[in-house]
């Protein structure tokens, strides 16, 4: 303020709102603006207030005060550009007239920045990121479309780091821009219709409208000024675009940057201005970032190019180039599709066309490469390659087309293609999407819809897809409401597409089509069919008819049903409806071939594969005769029935139709073989019993091992299994052996033997076989089933074995005598009988006994002859045996004695040994010790290469019996039949008999690189040269290296696949051909020595692909032409240069080729500072902005070379470093010196490092005072005292003892808050302080330690350090028995108890006196008959000793009285006196009573204090009691009542809860998730059906969103759904809370109608309330709901004309006005509330809901309330009968009576006492505290101090 001639003026401005007046030359505004500022004079007496401009610009603050006429002050503020003053007497004078000020406003810059991230938003589980990429090519499109060669587009995505940061360029060789045209590109939302008006106009001709052309393919698709920008800062941070426009000697560069735009907001500059540079070509010396270096490659490649442009995107967002690395296919997919037209002309990606017109042929050419750091590869894709996109998909399944074209009234033109995808007998040829979530496989009953939910139409705008839009269908397409002559699937079998011109609008992002499904279902659209390009007015419903009725007859290929049977119900199928009917058919006939019932069929697709015969055909539906038809069923009764009982019913498609019916019934063969066929029984100790043996009683038989043999000759033990992981049953042999008796069968011995995995199935030796007669041994093999022993399995009986044998007499061992006569005469003959008999009591063999000379000289008897000794060894096999080569042979070999019985003998083994075997001289034995016979079983004999005939001979003997004759055979060995050797051979001519060649085993074979070796085949011989007739099953045994996927069927012809010679001429391939059955294994193998063909191409070959600057090229460049002409080049080297790529070039005669290298920078020589200051001031913490050092060759290019060491330098031994910002840097050992930086330490004024403590060290601590002052003052790095700090943080610490002896207190020590009345300690002693300041959570900042000396306070009674005993006197003659005191130490103290008075003297007077106030006669006195004495006090001490009752003293015989102690101490009087000490003594007569009143008062002392101790139990129990009563007054009756109105209050709410109402269907499977609140749909409720229905549709891109608490969470998802799921995390949101606009200052500046109000008010957040208010203030902003489209528009206008933006409008009725003020149209209406499809906000429960639930949550807090009360009376009556129980009542008898004690002894003692409460020793209470000294206690004193405060 300032005062000229009495008026005081003051100077406001606002620098908010300035008006700009300025001025600039140049074309890039060089020159400094012209500044200014308005003045309004606005004092009383000027009246006009006339707007004055001053020119300011040059001035400064004192020359602008010397330029106005008025002599005012201004307030010193910098005057901004364009500020409007205002001369004012005070700040709240009223304007005396209007006055204008200037204002500028301009958009955020976020406005550009921030506009992709709106803009390209997810669909259907999509990345947007390619529908960015599609913006640029739009414009590179644009750009090239006025080529006549060829139009590149080249997409590069740089994230090799080693060249930079990660970028992203795009580049053309397009018509380029002019910087004028480069200036209009970087202008927001300029579009192309509007760049020839006033300052933005072109140097180029106007926009004019392409011709029409065929599908719109106009390439005029850079529409509206907005993507470029969008595209850029939604893919990165920063653009660089480079151009040059034709005939343009110059290249134009123009940067916009995030970045950038922050700088020039905080240097308050131009947001929107910049420079273009104007460079020569390939001029990159202006990029010096080493981030960027890779733009000098980029510039590089400028010469020789025309016009071009290049988009150069940095800054790329991470989630980006995770996206673009991981899903490269998917996304180059993408834009395949959406450019499909452009890239491949009119006709599409047709690969079924055999030729192509050169009109439909594109010349664009759109190239994509990822470069990634080495060692990956990089990858590069053509568009024009990619054969998967949807569309090439839909074109080359189709089989027919039909074209048709669709007029709207407003000049718009669509073309329209459906193409027709017909059934092929078991499938849809419908393309899927290969990379969607498929839908269950054709397992179903009835087969699915081709195109299934999915809409015919994509849709594109200028031959570009507009990815978002799509049209369902039209009215005479639509699927029929009746059936036709068409079937209905039909309608699901064709795709289309629509191709429309720009009359129909789309969104600025090109994602949507504005109104187009709503104007071509306008009734004023023609639709006309197009055939061979000409227009045909028919009736499109109709033709559409006959063409897809067309399309079905010739293209669906169905199956025909024949041999109508019956319609059945199936009980089988699942859902009830699908049960019936299903017509049954005998065959079928499906693409040519016939199946009928019975026939054998193979599954496939199934599980498991299975075979089977067929039992019927089933189709669902009412069918009678013969019908065609898509799908079917067909019931398989599975094969073989021995192994799979049961049937199965698969779709007809899943029967293999390649298969051969003698396929399959080998493969049924083959599984019949795995069941049991029959059993093998060997001898293990080799006495084998054969048929119809005989043998003697008592022969062992056995031991048996037995096993079970299926027809492959494998052993098994279980039921071969028909389904895999199911238990197979075990098998068991189960012997019996029959004993055929006279009297009927006899069984003697049954056994079972389970498995054994050692010894399979094995019976012991059975010895009990000694009856005579026949026997039969059973061996059965049995299937334990339902725990009975089967020995039939699927009607077949398992494999069994029978042995038949005899049992005779065995060896006599004893004899019997028969019966003799007695009665004999001489010289007549008598029989003596003899009966021999073997060991079993059986009769044996006759004896003859001849007597000569007797009448009757002959007697027969039975006798026993044994088989004698061993004579001869008989081998029943006779010559010639003939055995084949690689087979075994047996012999049945028997020992004979001279009889030629066969005889056992111990120890007879006979041993075969075979001569003539080269290189075998194996000998094989039997044991036949127990049988006499054996069969001896050679090892297989085997010649190798055997030619002919080979003899062997075999020899047999015993060699324990030498005098037994050797006996030989001759054995001729025969060449065998099977496989021994396999010839490979090449026949160019099938017919031909004779080979071109024969491939030698192990040959090596030239031939011509990268040809094939083809027409081989081969032979199989067996050992004798005959050629092996070839079959199914040995071709299945061939096996070959170099195929994986043979053909059995060619092999069965002896054909072989062919051979791919390598490319490579050094290479070697080794091949094989191998045959392998069981016992044979035979092969052959070739290699081949790839020789080179005629030069076709040079190649040339690096030793390294890197080479530094200055370097020679170490190794050799090898130049070959894949000939036998090579050359070596070497001493290559660079010259200096940019790093890079370099393309080396090789010509040798008419061949060229070209190699590239990477040139890297050289030798490590400089060390440069690349960014930070050269001189920089830091604090002590550190420094803050880091250097950034670099690397250079001699050259000046940057080094990569990590090969580095490291050493830090600084010019002080005081300055350490813990990093190493300055530093010299070694390589290989030569140091390279570093820049030098000088440092200055600037000492931080807010960093705390000292407290400093003053106090006044004079001070004295009194106990129980209060502490001196202490003064903590914390002191920073440059040693102020830091003033702002929170005294909270401070602390003080106080422990007695001496210092820690460290920083840190003593453990256990407690914090405390200092302050300046802080209490003293009440003990004397050294006490030790210290202080804290909490400077975070983990560090503290700790002062020194300071000693105090707590000493006495002042003196306030005299007292003993222990309170004596109460004295007892009689008064008799017995000095002992007069003695008050004998030796008492009385100090002065303090009143807490500490010695005080050291420096004090005086006496101390002792007196007597009555405790009941009697007169002095009657008091006692002292020994000297006195009444007081005097004791001297020194040092505040006095000594009490030998106090005595004189002899026959007065005083009342058992009275009591007090020994008074009072202090005399000079400076002591009245008013500050020093409280005396009192000691109680009694008085008796006689030495008895005073014993016996002693012993009493020592009881009444014991007494008293176990009276107290049961009164304060009992006192305590009382006042328990009392409360717990208080507490107990809620009835039972009541809680009861209580429960039954909270149950019924519950159900209400329930069925409320439970009723019909509005939700959000969407799934959320995030939620719940760490700070995840869910989806946005669940987040809010809306009450109004309409309300939510228009605010659903308004949010509806956002609806599924899911909003997380954290950046951090919502990349969790982003990386878990890998960016399919649209997030957003609430930390990045703006919060603000603005009135409706038409709202100013509080009051309205309209009244509106419609009751307007934010749409987000009327939302209710059932949870998080705060977060989702600031969720759906970012979302909705201030968009606001009215009634209706009227009120909407009145609302609008008054808002827009009250100088105020209006925001977007919707209304209840479903229209919306946007920001912009359009509305109308179908994208600003919102549909039917179904047509959302559950992606709605649900509405929230009923209001009674609510109120029911507070009832019943007060109900429940009052339930609540009674449940404590409940047990508040449990604890009550608990406490009551606890008191009421026998040890309480015992408790209170017991005080009762000691209290009756205490009352009685009292009585006797004469006296009630009323003793002193002592200041020592007794915690006093506080109701007497004081009594006897009238001192105010410490806690009372503590007490008032605090009220005080």
């Amino acid at each position: 303020m300032a005062e000229s001639e009495g008026v005081t003026t003051s100077a406001v401005a606002n620098s908010n709102r300035t008006h700009i007046s300025q001025s600039k030359n140049g074309v890039n505004g060089s020159d400094k603006p012209h500044k200014s500022v308005v003045i309004f004079d606005c004092r009383p007496e000027r009246h006009d207030a006339m707007e004055r401009v001053l020119d300011i610009n040059g001035l400064d603050f004192n020359d602008f005060l010397q330029s106005l006429v008025i002599q005012i002050y201004v307030s010193q503020t910098n005057l901004q550009q364009g500020n409007t003053l205002h001369l004012l007497q005070t700040e709240d004078q009223i304007l005396p007239v209007a006055t204008k000020e200037h204002i500028v406003f301009l958009p955020h810059y976020d406005t550009l920045v921030q506009s992709g991230m709106y803009e390209y938003y997810a669909s259907e589980g999509q990345n947007s990121l390619p529908y960015a990429f599609a913006e640029l090519i739009d414009n590179a499109l644009s750009a090239t479309s006025h080529n006549t060669g060829v139009r590149t587009i080249d997409i590069r995505l740089l994230f090799d780091e080693s060249l930079g940061k990660h970028a992203v360029v795009i580049m053309d060789n397009g018509c380029g821009m002019t910087s004028k045209q480069l200036n209009n590109w970087a202008v927001y939302r300029l579009s192309k219709f509007s760049r020839e008006s006033g300052m933005f106009s072109s140097d180029h001709a106007g926009y004019v409208r392409p011709d029409p052309v065929a599908r719109s393919l106009n390439s005029d698709i850079s529409y509206f000024g907005v993507g470029g920008k969008q595209a850029v800062f939604y893919i990165g941070q920063s653009t660089r675009m480079i151009t040059k426009p034709a005939g343009s000697p110059d290249v134009h560069e123009l940067i916009i940057s995030k970045e950038e735009f922050e700088r020039k907001e905080r240097n308050k500059e131009d947001i929107y201005s910049g420079f273009i540079r104007n460079r020569k070509m390939a001029d990159s010396s202006h990029v010096r970032d080493d981030e960027e270096r890779f733009l000098h490659g980029l510039i590089a490649e400028e010469v020789g190019k025309d016009s071009f442009t290049a988009v150069v995107v940095t800054g790329i967002q991470p989630e980006h180039v995770t996206f673009l690395k991981q899903d490269f296919h998917l996304w180059t997919r993408e834009l395949a599709h959406l450019y499909h037209y452009y890239i491949h002309g009119l006709n599409g990606n047709d690969m079924k066309a055999s030729y192509r017109n050169s009109d439909c042929v594109s010349n664009i050419d759109i190239q994509i490469s990822l470069l990634e750091k080495f060692p990956k590869i990089p990858r590069m894709v053509n568009l024009r390659e990619i054969d998967n996109d949807m569309q090439t998909l839909y074109i080359n399944t189709s089989a027919d087309t039909f074209e048709f074209k669709a007029c709207t009234d407003v000049d718009g033109i669509v073309e329209g293609i459906l193409r027709y995808h017909p059934f092929l007998y078991d499938r849809e040829t419908y393309p899927e999407d290969p990379y969607s979530c498929k839908e269950k496989d054709d397992d179903s009953i009835v087969l699915n819809q081709a195109r299934g939910k999915r809409p015919i139409f994509e849709c594109f705008w200028n031959g570009r897809l507009i990815p978002y839009t799509t049209v369902s269908e039209f009215d005479w397409c639509a699927w029929p409401k009746k059936t036709g002559t068409v079937p209905a699937e039909c309608y699901s079998r064709f795709s289309g597409v629509l191709f429309t011109n720009d009359r129909f609008q789309v969104s600025t992002n090109k994602l949507t089509f504005m109104d187009l499904e709503l104007q071509l279902k306008n009734k004023e659209t023609l639709f006309t069919r197009i055939v061979n390009g000409q227009e045909q007015r028919v009736k499109i419903h109709k033709e559409f008819h006959q063409w897809l009725k067309t399309c079905h007859e010739k293209w669906d290929k169905q199956v025909k049903f024949r041999g109508f049977k019956r319609t059945i119900t199936r009980t089988d199928v699942t859902t009830k409806k699908m049960q019936s009917p299903w017509a049954t058919f005998s065959s079928i006939e499906w693409d040519g071939r016939a199946y009928k019932a019975g026939q054998y069929v193979k599954s496939q697709k199934t599980q498991p594969i299975f075979f089977g015969s067929v039992i019927q055909f089933l189709l669902y539906g009412d069918h009678e005769g013969d019908v065609y038809a898509t799908g079917g069923q067909v019931q398989v009764a599975m094969e073989p029935k021995a192994l799979y009982d049961d049937i199965k019913t698969i779709p007809i498609s899943k029967i293999d139709r390649v298969i051969t019916n003698a396929a399959i019934k080998k493969s049924i063969d083959d599984e019949l073989a795995k069941l049991p066929d029959k059993l093998k029984v060997t001898w293990p100790e080799g006495n084998p019993w054969t048929q119809n043996d005989v043998r003697p009683a008592g022969t062992p038989l056995g031991p048996l091992h037995v096993e079970i043999l299926n027809k492959k000759g494998e052993s098994i033990s279980r039921i071969p299994s028909a389904m895999q992981n199911t238990t197979r049953k075990a098998l068991s042999i189960e012997l019996k052996v029959v004993w055929h008796s006279p009297n009927g069968d006899v069984e003697t011995n049954s056994h079972i033997a389970a498995h054994s995995a050692k010894w399979a199935f094995w019976f012991r030796t059975m010895e009990n076989l000694n009856k005579l007669g026949k026997y039969t041994l059973h061996l059965n093999t049995i299937l334990n089933v339902n725990e009975s022993n089967a020995t039939v399995w699927a009607g077949n009986r398992l494999p069994n074995h029978t042995l038949d044998f005899s049992i005779t007499e065995g060896s006599a061992e004893r004899f019997v005598v028969g019966t003799v006569n007695t009665l004999l005469h001489v010289g007549v003959p008598f029989h003596i009988p003899l009966e021999l008999l073997d060991e079993y009591g059986h009769p044996t063999h006759d004896l003859k006994v001849v007597l000569p000379g007797l009448k009757q000289d002959s007697q027969t008897l039975k006798i026993s002859l044994l088989p004698g000794n061993p004579d001869s060894l008989k081998v029943k096999q006779e010559d010639p045996i003939t055995v084949e080569n690689g087979t075994s042979v047996s012999f049945d070999v028997e020992v004979h004695d001279v009889a030629g019985n066969v005889t056992a003998h111990p120890k007879l083994i006979i041993s075969c040994q075979l001569q003539g075997i080269p290189g075998s001289t194996s000998m094989v034995a039997v044991d036949c010790s127990n049988t006499g016979a054996g069969t001896l079983v050679l090892k297989p004999i085997t010649f190798k290469n055997i030619a002919g005939d080979q003899t062997v001979k075999a020899t047999f003997d015993i060699p324990s019996q030498k005098s037994v004759a050797p006996v030989q055979r001759d054995l001729r060995v025969v060449p065998s039949t099977r496989v021994s050797r396999l010839e490979v051979y090449s026949q160019e001519d099938e017919d031909s008999l004779v080979d071109s060649m024969v491939l030698r085993d192990k040959e090596k074979i030239d031939w011509t690189a990268g040809d094939l070796l083809e027409n081989l085949h081969y032979r199989l011989y067996d050992e004798r040269g005959r050629v092996v007739p070839l079959s199914e099953e040995m071709a299945r045994r061939i096996k070959v290296n170099w195929a994986a996927d043979v053909s059995v069927e060619e092999l069965a012809q002896g054909k072989l696949p062919n051979v791919p010679v390598p490319t490579l001429v050094k290479e070697e391939h080794f091949y094989q051909v191998s045959y392998m059955e069981e016992l044979v294994s035979v092969d052959t193998s070739f290699t081949i020595v790839p020789r080179p063909d005629e030069p076709k191409h040079m190649k040339a070959t690096l030793s390294e692909s890197t080479v530094r600057m200055g370097e020679v090229l170490s190794g050799k460049i090898c130049e070959s032409g894949e000939s036998t002409h090579s050359m070596l080049v070497t001493g290559v080297r660079f010259n200096p240069g940019f790093p890079g790529i370099r393309e080396l070039n090789f010509t040798w005669r008419d061949f060229a080729e070209h190699v590239t290298i990477k040139l890297t920078a050289g030798v490590p020589a400089q060390l440069k500072l690349v960014d930070g200051p050269q001189e920089v001031g830091i604090k002590l913490r550190g420094i803050q902005t880091p250097f950034l050092l670099q690397l250079f060759d001699e050259w000046g290019n940057p080094s990569p070379d990590q090969r580095v060491v490291v050493t830090l330098k600084t010019s002080t031994p005081a300055l350490k470093v813990s990093h190493f910002p300055l530093s010299e840097w070694s390589f290989n050992k030569k140091p390279i010196h570093g820049p030098a930086v000088k440092l200055t330490i600037i000492p931080d004024p807010n960093k705390p490092v000292k407290l400093v403590v003053e106090y006044n060290t004079n001070s004295v601590f009194p106990a129980g005072g209060t502490l001196t002052v202490f003064s903590v003052s914390v002191v920073s790095e440059e040693g102020s005292t830091i003033k702002n700090l929170n005294p909270a943080n401070m602390s003080m610490l106080l422990w007695k003892g001496e210092p820690s002896g460290t920083s840190r207190p003593p453990s256990g020590v407690s914090y405390g808050t200092p302050r300046v009345d802080k209490v003293i300690p009440d003990h004397v002693g050294k006490y030790t302080i210290q202080f804290v300041l909490c400077v975070d959570k983990t560090k503290g900042l700790w002062s020194h330690q300071y000693v105090i000396n707590v000493v006495p306070n002042d003196p306030v009674k005299l007292a003993p350090d222990l309170q004596p005993p109460t004295p007892v006197v009689v008064n008799n003659n017995v000095l002992d028995s007069r003695t008050l005191v004998e030796d008492m130490s009385l100090k002065l103290m303090d009143m807490y108890n500490n010695s005080a008075g050291l420096e004090l003297s005086g006496k101390v007077v002792v007196t007597i006196k009555s405790s009941k106030g009697s007169s002095d006669k009657n008091l006692p006195l002292f020994e000297g008959k006195v009444k007081s004495l005097q004791f001297s006090l020194a040092n505040g001490e006095a000594q009490i000793t030998n106090l005595f009752i004189m002899e026959n003293s007065p005083g009342q015989d058992g009275n009591e009285y007090v020994l008074l102690f009072r202090p005399s101490v000079p400076g002591y009087g009245p008013k500050n006196p020093l409280a005396a000490f009192e000691l109680p003594f009694r008085f008796y007569n006689d030495v008895e009573n005073r014993k016996q009143m002693s012993e009493l008062t020592k009881k009444k002392d014991q007494l008293k204090q176990t009276v107290d101790i049961y009164r304060s139990l009992f006192d305590t129990n009382r006042q328990l009691i009392t409360e717990l009563s208080s507490r107990c007054s809620i009835s039972n009756v009541l809680q009861n009542w209580l429960f039954g109105f909270i149950s019924q209050k519950t159900a209400d709410a329930e069925k409320m809860k439970l009723q019909t109402r509005r939700v959000c269907a969407m799934p959320d499977p995030f939620r719940g998730n760490l700070d995840v609140l869910g989806k946005i749909g669940h987040l809010a409720l809306v009450e109004d059906d309409d309300v939510a229905t228009v605010i659903s549709w308004h949010l509806l891109g956002d609806i599924d969103c899911v909003v997380t608490m954290t950046t951090a969470a919502a990349r969790k998802i982003y990386d878990d759904t890998q960016g399919k799921q649209q997030v957003m995390p609430l930390d990045t949101f703006l919060v603000w809370d603005l009135p409706l606009p038409h709202i100013r200052n509080g009051q309205d500046s309209f009244r509106p109608i419609g009751n307007p109000v934010f749409a987000r008010d009327l939302l209710i957040f059932p949870e998080n309330a705060e977060n989702c208010h600031i969720v759906f203030g970012n979302l909705l902003g201030d968009t606001i709901l009215t009634d209706d489209l009227d009120s909407a528009n009145h609302y609008r206008k008054g808002v827009v004309q009250s100088k105020v933006p209006c925001p977007t409008l919707l209304t209840r009725q479903g229209d919306r006005i946007r920001s912009n003020g359009k509305f109308g149209g179908l994208q600003n209406k919102a549909p039917p509330i179904e047509r959302l499809r559950g992606q709605v906000f649900g509405a929230p429960l009923p209001k009674d809901y609510h109120t029911f639930m507070g009832q019943i949550d007060l109900l429940q807090q009052y339930r609540l309330a009674m449940e404590k009360s409940r047990q508040v009376q449990e604890d009550f009556d608990s406490h009551m009968q606890y008191l009421k129980s026998p040890e309480m009542v015992q408790k209170e008898e017991e005080m009762d009576e000691q209290e009756k004690q205490l009352k009685d002894i009292e009585t006797k003692l004469g006296t009630t006492p009323v003793r002193t409460p002592s200041a020592i020793g007794v915690k006093r209470s506080l109701d007497k505290a004081g009594e006897s000294s009238g001192m105010v206690t410490k806690r009372t004193r503590r007490k008032l101090l605090k009220q005080d405060y």
